[in-house]
């Protein structure tokens, strides 16, 4: 079937996770705004890519976007972030 609004939304989750903890540091995240373009059709295949739009000592956004596997705009979100001071326990062990 389609891709359930709420899966779409663990899909950028995901995405903004991975992005807003490269840094090393914990990072929170402060608001998320999320835009749904079109419906998946059934069978299509999602990915989402998050891209840093600004970032300083504490604070980040993020946009993030959902394709289709033809490169049709599933979704779009953007995202701001709070960085911690706690370093995360397991970067740079992978």
């Amino acid at each position: 079937g389609m891709a359930h609004g709420g899966a779409i939304f663990s899909l950028i989750d995901e995405a903004f996770e991975t992005a807003s903890n490269s840094h090393g540091t914990v990072a929170v995240a402060l608001s998320m705004n999320i835009t749904f373009i079109k419906p998946p059709s059934r069978g299509d295949l999602l990915f989402a890519e998050a891209k840093e739009t600004s970032v300083s000592r504490r604070i980040g956004t993020y946009d993030i976007t959902v394709k289709n596997d033809v490169g049709d705009l599933i979704a779009t979100c953007q995202a701001l972030v709070y960085r911690k001071k706690d370093k995360l326990p397991f970067f740079g062990l992978i």
